[in-house]
């Protein structure tokens, strides 16, 4: 299966996306179809050697919609296609209104000199004619395709609530007793097509994310090209390439550095403020901006492979992902429509059946229509058109099926310029219902390399001495227990005489000859094989193994000299993490295959109580099975292979950006900074999104149970249903704008713009 990703233009309501989206699937060779209303495009898994996109293409089409293809590394088609849509409802808003606003001034005309305009009725509907057919042309089209496919949209309601009272005009020049709404459809169009604007607008602002995130990376690179510096397009950029970048410009491209050094501003990947230093080897990021030094970087990955090219496209496929509440919403929706329609001939009904023998009631419709003549004959069809079109107006649910998406937009776009990456809605909906997070701790919690933690140098001596003594002896290994000695050395800044006669004595240590003389570096096991008697610093060597510490003992000359402790140190705000979850009602514990006392040891430091130690890497998907079993809701970080399958068995696996891709690709959410305590930040993301989506529900059902009833009973002007609907829909998309103010810092790492 591939995923394919079209743009749609022409979707108006939640009841348009599902027309797309069953069109679609009716598709042989297509597996899945997730339509997104509010981001205009869709998610389609099909089989390509079965169905092409061309006939994905063409049955969006048929369904009455423009569909194109849009590239994994696409943006501006993305942007052209929202812009001209936008452009178009505001080209039709100002026609409307152009045509209305007479139309206004005519009616008032016709009020104030007690209905005494001469050929009133004629130019009233010869204005609103060209408001409802004309600049309302694409709601009246897509009324119509939905009504012959037998699949009622919101379009409808708004289309037959504009057109029966466009009717009524008609009917009136044709000297029929009725009162003239044309005024009313006219106004109803403008106001809808208004509110349509206002609202692509304000979707065009929650759905920013991808747009701000494009906008990061640079437009240039200045490439080396036969021996000359050459300015190029970022998208000509050659996997090999090596860029120049000075001081203050942003690295064009994903790359490792090969010349200079400099500290680099990543925050628009990691959400970290603090620029990280660079020198040769070092893998840099494209996008983040080069602070002080100049750099040659050659370039790893170009285009579509790039680390922002991926951000931008994970955030595309969540974005037009469902949470499972969206689902719920989405049966509402299918059914709302024709219970209104329903309704709204039911209204009708009543009305004209109960005006007839009650006169009360015709004198109570004379005051409802105020631009009706006191002396005139109404016709009881007047008040029952009336009611039935603010009923088909008001019930419009369009801001039920923005109330989801536009949460979600807002809430991953937060998410990704915080160095959260959510790769699906549904994510979101569980992540709030977690009850225990589990940690792995090698390369999660802790660095994920030993380095020095302790010194102790025997009576007489210094820790210097130890670290030289040491040091001379390991520069000559490979092993990371070595290699973190010496790193020690070198950050104390001192110096050391080279060794000859270098050894490993396997499982106990290494031992050389130093100036002469016999240095050992190792276990109690080598000192005592030989004759090493280190009796003067057991309590030292007990007390760092009783902390967790990998230790040895250095000899030189047959004399024990001191005792180096390491250890795999935990990352900087790993215990602030395990506070701020804990400060959240949740439960934390730590997974790991090292021994009892290492991971008691890390686990004391941490904050957490609960360890899971010994667990070989096949257990860690059972132990989160039966963590899930006891408690609820489990979340699973980790950054290692063999973290996958413990990420997969989770309700919600968050993987650390800085592990491997099989660990990033088994998760739900990645976090690139590798902090730990963004895990705070992505659970409180999720709480706030979620909320706005549940509020966001019940304001979109609030006006529809509210103002329903009133249109039925007739106390409802349709043009204030219509302002009321579009209000509806404004309330919804502005409220999800609210989550970009929601702070993730704190216990999490702040973002740049401000985005934390």
């Amino acid at each position: 299966m591939a995923d394919v990703t079209l743009q749609i233009s022409g979707m108006h309501c939640a009841s348009c996306a599902q027309t797309v989206e069953k069109a679609l699937k009716a598709l042989k060779g297509v597996g899945g179809a997730a339509v997104s209303f509010a981001a205009s495009q869709t998610q389609v898994s099909c089989d390509p050697a079965v169905v092409s996109v061309q006939a994905l293409i063409e049955a969006v089409n048929g369904a009455g919609y423009l569909a194109e293809e849009l590239a994994p590394d696409a943006a501006a088609g993305r942007e052209n296609l929202a812009e001209a849509g936008l452009r178009r409802a505001g080209r039709r808003m100002w026609i409307a209104w152009l045509l209305s606003l007479p139309l206004m001034a005519l009616m008032a005309a016709h009020m104030a000199s007690g209905h005494k305009v001469p050929y009133y009725d004629i130019l009233a509907l010869a204005l609103a004619l060209p408001v409802v057919a004309g600049a309302g042309f694409g709601i009246l089209r897509s009324a119509l395709r939905s009504a012959l496919r037998l699949s009622a949209n919101m379009d409808v309601l708004i289309a037959l609530g504009s057109g029966a009272a466009l009717l009524t005009g008609v009917l009136k020049v044709l000297d029929l007793r009725v009162a003239n709404l044309a005024v009313v459809g006219a106004m109803i169009m403008a106001f809808h097509l208004t509110g349509r604007y206002v609202e692509a607008r304000a979707r065009g602002r929650a759905s920013s994310a991808i747009r701000e995130l494009l906008e990061l990376g640079a437009a240039e690179a200045l490439v080396l090209r036969d021996g000359r510096e050459t300015a190029v397009p970022v998208d000509e950029v050659l996997v090999g390439d090596v860029m120049v970048v000075r001081p203050g410009e942003k690295i064009p491209t994903d790359g490792v550095v090969v010349r200079g050094a400099s500290s680099v501003d990543e925050s628009m990947a990691t959400g970290e403020p603090m620029p990280v230093a660079m020198g040769e080897g070092d893998e840099v990021i494209g996008a983040t901006v080069n602070q002080e030094g100049a750099l040659r970087v050659r370039a790893t990955r170009v285009g579509a492979d790039t680390f922002l090219a991926q951000v931008v496209r994970m955030v595309r496929e969540a974005q037009a992902t469902r949470v499972p509440v969206q689902a719920w919403a989405d049966r509402v929706t299918a059914v709302f429509v024709p219970i209104v329609l329903g309704l709204a001939v039911l209204t009708f009904a009543v009305w004209l059946l109960a005006q007839g023998p009650m006169g009360a009631l015709n004198e109570w419709a004379r005051g409802m229509l105020p631009w009706v003549p006191q002396d005139a004959d109404v016709a009881p069809v007047s008040l029952a058109v009336f009611a039935a079109v603010a009923v088909l107006v008001i019930a419009c649910p369009c801001a039920l099926g923005l109330a989801t998406p536009t949460a979600l937009m807002v809430g991953m776009g937060k998410g990704a310029r915080a160095g959260i990456l959510i790769s699906s809605g549904e994510a979101i909906q569980i992540m709030k219902d977690v009850r225990l997070v589990v940690f792995d701790k090698t390369g999660t919690l802790t660095r994920g390399r030993p380095e020095v933690t302790d010194v102790v140098a025997a009576s007489g001596l210094e820790q210097a001495d130890v670290l030289r003594w040491a040091a001379a002896v390991e520069a000559l290994s490979e092993h990371p227990i070595a290699r973190a000695v010496v790193d020690r050395a070198r950050e104390d800044g001192l110096e050391w005489p080279d060794s000859t006669e270098f050894r490993a004595v396997p499982g106990r240590g290494t031992r050389a000859l130093v100036d002469g003389q016999l240095v050992l570096v190792g276990t109690r096991a080598l000192m005592e094989a030989e004759g090493v008697d280190f009796a003067g610093l057991s309590g030292e060597l007990e007390r760092l193994e009783n902390e967790g510490r990998t230790t040895m003992l250095v000899a030189v000359g047959g004399r024990i000299v001191g005792v180096v402790g390491l250890a795999d140190v935990l990352k900087a705000r790993a215990a602030d993490a395990v506070a701020g979850l804990k400060r959240m009602g949740l439960r934390v514990a730590m997974i790991t295959g090292d021994n009892e006392r290492t991971a008691r040891a890390v686990a004391a430091q941490a904050g957490i109580e609960h360890v899971l130690a010994g667990v070989l890497p096949g257990g860690k998907a059972d132990e989160v099975r039966r963590l899930q079993a006891e408690v609820g809701r489990v979340a699973m970080v980790g950054d290692g292979i063999n973290d996958a399958p413990a990420l997969t068995s989770a309700d919600v696996g968050i993987a650390l950006g800085t592990g491997t891709d099989v660990a990033i690709e088994s998760s739900d959410i990645t976090l690139v900074s590798g902090d730990p305590a963004a895990v705070v930040g992505a659970i409180r993301l999720s709480r706030a999104t979620f909320s706005k989506i549940r509020q966001n529900l019940f304001w979109a059902f609030f006006y529809n149970i509210v103002a329903i009833p009133v249109a039925t009973m007739g106390l409802l002007h349709p043009l204030m249903a219509e302002a009321a609907m579009a209000i509806s829909s404004l309330t919804v998309v502005g409220n999800s704008s609210l989550l970009s103010r929601v702070r993730l810092g704190g216990d999490a790492p702040a973002g740049p713009h401000g985005a934390a």
